[in-house]
């Protein structure tokens, strides 16, 4: 009997195999049938055509045509007739846009910059400058000086310069809630004109575009060039969630998750009526998010964080599995015959479970941790013979005296699902509270600590093409380093064992049920999901729906002060 359902399943499957064959051939890339028109703004139109010239080239079968449209109205009507388009976030803000598909790809970044020898750099960098402080700097060219901006009575002349630039100039005025010909002033020309004076200039400030002091070879800044750091708030200090400006990935990712003012970057979208289900948009769109992205710089724009495309990437490619599965009837029943044979399996899973609890059988070990709907200290595995960290790592020695690494089983339940992992290469030598590897959940991400000082030989090869692992077996096959340690004996004295841990851990769920409540009663308004359950528990995976803003406050506010105790202990 079991194989005649066995045979059956299968025949089913073979069945829906033999249909999605038959149909999926219109989502291959190269057949692309007719032809793609591709609406532009006007400013995006020289951008459009490069990427749709690329495309076409590179595409056998594929027909982008770029149509340039400068009605909103007129634009407005082709996209909801069907046709998809690239527009500036000016552009989109005018589209009755409230039914409109939209995702990023690209960005027009305005910066603020300063020679980088300026000899008030430390108390810049400190209480940085706010956009008050600024509108009040430019209004008189003749009392322009240091002094004045930072209150601290010196008299030191500084000299403005401004990218004679439209959306410069008026994203600058919408900045300082100024009149343009106050942000124009006498210093103004183009890009190499702006940044050769302000490296010549130590006293200088500048605004310009992000990509033109971007030094790409090596994926920072070009020299004696600094970002200006921006006091959103006006307090006078640049507070933790405004350090951005020191390092030009961590500058992007503020961008990106809201710590930049709005005013000084426009989003450019590619848009449409609704989510894109036609092979060939999908197809372009995800290029344009890849490949194309190097075009982006050429025409004045800046690129997305590769975690940002990715992420952008992925919600275009579910929408093709969804489209594919209500197209016509070929698809429905595919989707029929397959949703049988499931059920078929699924009966004799639950048979063969519930025959194995009758018996009384042993039941299977699992490596990893069983999913609670609640999370609580009952809910997490705390093995015992593992020293814990307090950043949530834990360090195991082996026999041969080599320590393994990985990260424990209270972060991964407080994540959810880990989509990509960071690590870094055999060799490395690393120091305790040292920053080794990343956790990604679709482009967010978290930063975590090295438990131990040493040089790491092998990493988790595995981990890098299925990073799963981590979830399901964080102590077994999710392990992510093996570290020849230089200090064990006395580091291991500042982690903890199995009972330590779990008194460790009781505490960890008070300050996250507090870090939880502040996100929930923010200002903000950011943080408005419901994130505990009824009687105030904390729900498994409390992380995977909150967006990047969250993520970036639970790394500053809770994992990176357990480093700083840590770091302080040790030195």
């Amino acid at each position: 009997m079991k194989r005649a359902v066995y045979l059956l399943i299968s025949l089913l499957l073979a069945v829906c195999n033999g249909l999605y064959s038959n149909t999926s051939e219109k989502g291959n890339i190269t057949d692309h049938g007719d032809s793609l028109k591709v609406l532009s703004t006007p400013d995006l139109y020289k951008l459009s055509v490069k990427w749709a010239a690329e495309y076409n080239r590179l595409s056998p079968g594929a027909n982008i045509e770029i149509i340039n449209v400068t009605d909103k109205e007129k634009a407005g009507e082709l996209i909801r007739e069907g046709s998809i388009g690239f527009v500036s976030n000016e552009f989109f803000d005018g589209l009755n846009n409230e039914s409109l598909w939209k995702e990023v790809i690209g960005r027009d970044v305005i910066v603020p910059v300063i020679n980088a020898k300026n000899p008030f750099i430390d108390e810049i960098s400190l209480h940085g400058i706010s956009p008050a402080a600024l509108s009040a700097f430019l209004k008189n060219d003749a009392t322009r000086n240091w002094g004045d901006l930072l209150k601290n009575g010196k008299n030191a002349r500084a000299d403005f310069y401004c990218l004679n630039d439209a959306s410069t100039i008026r994203s600058l005025a919408s900045f300082l809630k100024s009149d343009l010909s106050t942000v124009v002033g006498k210093h103004t020309g183009n890009a190499d004109e702006i940044i050769s004076s302000i490296q010549k200039d130590q006293y200088a400030i500048g605004f310009c575009k992000l990509i033109n002091i971007l030094d790409f070879e090596n994926q920072g800044m070009i020299g004696n060039i600094r970002l200006l750091p921006v006091d959103r708030n006006g307090n006078g200090m640049i507070d933790s969630n405004e350090k951005i400006y020191d390092d030009f990935n961590d500058f992007s990712r503020g961008v990106w998750i809201g710590k930049y003012p709005k005013a000084l970057f426009g989003n450019i979208y590619t848009v449409a009526k609704g989510q894109p289900e036609n092979a060939a948009e999908i197809a372009f769109i995800r290029w344009v998010l890849a490949e194309g992205q190097k075009y982006l710089a050429v025409n004045g724009y800046s690129d997305l964080l590769v975690s940002e495309r990715q992420s952008a990437a992925d919600k275009l490619y579910n929408a093709r599995i969804y489209a594919g599965a209500s197209t016509n009837g070929k698809y429905l029943l595919r989707s029929l015959l397959f949703i049988i044979a499931t059920a078929i399996l699924i009966g004799l899973i639950i048979s063969s479970v519930a025959r194995q609890r009758r018996n009384k059988k042993a039941a299977v070990k699992t490596a990893g941790p069983v999913n609670h709907h609640v999370l609580d200290e009952d809910t997490l595995m705390i093995p015992k013979g593992i020293y814990f960290d307090k950043t949530h790592t834990w360090a195991f020695l082996e026999a041969n005296g080599i320590v393994k690494v990985g990260i424990d089983d209270f972060l991964q339940h407080i994540t959810g699902e880990i989509t990509r992992i960071k690590m870094t290469g055999p060799g490395k030598k690393v120091k305790k509270g040292e920053q080794i590897l990343s956790i990604i959940q679709n482009g967010k991400q978290l930063n975590l600590y090295a438990p131990v000082s040493g040089t790491i030989v092998e990493q988790n090869t595995a981990l890098a093409a299925d990073s799963s692992s981590l979830n399901t077996s964080p102590y077994n096959d999710g392990w992510i380093y093996k570290i020849e340690p230089s200090n064990w004996a006395r580091e291991s004295q500042l982690l903890f064992m199995a009972d330590k841990q779990r008194e460790f851990i009781t505490k960890e769920f008070s300050r996250l049920k507090d870090f939880l409540m502040k996100a929930l009663v923010s200002e903000t308004g950011i943080y408005s999901q419901v994130i505990l359950q009824d009687g105030g528990e904390i729900s498994d995976g409390v992380l995977s729906e909150m967006g990047p803003e969250v993520w970036e406050d639970f790394q500053t506010n809770f994992i990176d002060p357990s480093r700083q105790v840590w770091f302080y202990e040790i030195f």
